[in-house]
């Protein structure tokens, strides 16, 4: 049982460090472009969907 638990801390400690790396690559890219702190703040919140909306985009 303790075995399952680890597992899911993991799964958890990873999940938020994608969320957390997701989020900070969409406001480096949208910054690098639009030159904007609103505009990285809005795309940070958007996180993946922004980075993959840039990839298939540009």
């Amino acid at each position: 049982m303790e075995e399952h638990n680890e597992n899911k801390s993991t799964i958890k400690k990873t999940a938020k460090t994608g969320i957390s790396f997701g989020c900070a690559l969409a406001m480096v890219i949208s910054y690098t472009n639009w030159h904007s702190v609103g505009w990285a703040i809005i795309h940070g919140l958007m996180s993946w969907v922004y980075v993959i909306y840039y990839v298939l985009q540009y």
